[in-house]
């Protein structure tokens, strides 16, 4: 990395750290903030490892973190002091304290367990101790143009791994099992580029496509039968997430009309997607459309949701909605219809808001012909 590229994310990350604590305390004399999530800390750090601690205060950071992790912190964390702990991660805040003026210790309520708010009251005193909500999460919502270029990324590491399965034809997929093909689409992502799979790669053949978070398993895909895919790539800490289904033969006639239906409910989803748009109604606009084909009650979940440090991450798309998009937020469209006994069919894109409107970031087709092997 260049002195300048370090000099760039040290400016960056330093104004991500002022805007949190800001955010969450106001006036930020005599207050620190402590921040256990790893994304968050991550994205406030530039931190990629595991175990590890943020302190904010006003003019300060302090990354706490082990033996293992102690040239990494220092290579990835520019303009965060390092605090390398012997014994346990909350005598290190105490450790880190001592002698600074710190009033109150706000704590991340979503990611601190009972037992870890023990142990830190035990070791700072609980009377310290304040809880602070999602402010973090609201931050990372909105993401700047080298976040994109990480999703972005992460998408195409997706996409290339797809293409080579689908490129294989029926021939390959039928006879395999469904973990394993699972298997080969995280093996190709890592070859074009990806750190792993972004979450656990779903490949439901048949009748377990009706199932919307399936779990691969030992059953072997069929000839003439649907296969539903929902997978993603990590690529320098930010996720994709897309889902297709494809068609090693004949596609069954109960499938290609919900297919159909699901494909233009997520052109209705994309379409309506601009900033100030209530996530909401970005919901209604794919829900609608299947409610009228009547395939409502086969429709179980939101529309989607925001990607970035996580897979799953604010806002929501969804009817119970509500927030409003802003220019800068990622988002997945991913209407499906689920029919017990029978199969389903989700499809998933990335799609960025951009000021005016929306940009797909994923480039794969959706028409049913270009997904029969």
């Amino acid at each position: 990395m260049t002195k300048q590229r370090k000099r760039n994310d040290s400016l960056v990350y330093a104004s991500r750290r002022r805007v949190a604590l800001r955010e969450a305390w106001g006036k930020t004399d005599g207050v620190a903030m402590l921040v256990t999530h790893g994304p968050d800390v991550g994205y406030l750090c530039g931190f990629g490892g595991e175990d590890s601690l943020l302190l904010l205060a006003q003019g300060w950071s302090c990354l706490l973190t082990d033996g293992r992790f102690s040239s990494q912190a220092a290579g990835q964390c520019p303009g965060v002091e390092i605090h390398v702990r012997s014994g346990s991660i909350f005598t290190a805040v105490a450790d880190v304290l001592k002698g600074r003026r710190i009033r109150r210790i706000g704590v991340q309520e979503a990611h601190v367990t009972l037992l870890q708010r023990r142990l830190l009251g035990g070791a700072i005193g609980a009377r310290r101790i304040r809880p602070i909500d999602e402010v973090i999460g609201r931050l990372r919502q909105v993401k700047d143009a080298a976040e994109i270029r990480l999703i972005r990324k992460a998408v195409r590491a997706a996409e290339d791994a797809f293409r080579w399965l689908i490129s294989r034809g029926a021939a390959y997929v039928v006879g395999r099992s469904e973990r394993e093909i699972a298997a080969v689409l995280d093996y190709r992502m890592r070859l074009a580029g990806a750190s792993g799979p972004s979450f656990e790669t779903i490949v439901a053949s048949g009748a377990n496509a009706a199932l919307p978070h399936y779990r691969p398993g030992g059953r072997k895909i069929r000839r003439d039968e649907p296969v539903l895919i929902d997978w993603g790539a990590m690529v320098d800490g930010y996720a994709s997430d897309l889902t297709r289904v494809i068609f090693p033969g004949r596609i069954p006639p109960s499938i290609a009309e919900v297919y159909e239906v699901v494909r233009r409910a997520q052109a209705a989803g994309i379409a309506a997607i601009r900033p100030a748009v209530s996530c909401k109604s970005v919901d209604s606009a794919a829900r609608k459309l299947i409610d009228k084909a009547g395939y409502g009650g086969g429709f179980v979940h939101g529309l989607g949701h925001g990607i970035g440090r996580e897979v799953h991450e604010a806002p929501s798309l969804s009817a119970n909605a509500r927030n409003r998009l802003r220019a800068g937020m990622v988002v997945t469209v991913e209407p499906g219809i689920y029919l017990p006994g029978v199969g389903g069919v989700r499809i998933e894109d990335d799609v960025l808001v951009v000021p005016g409107g929306r940009r797909k970031l994923s480039s794969l087709p959706t028409t049913i012909e270009s997904m029969i092997l």
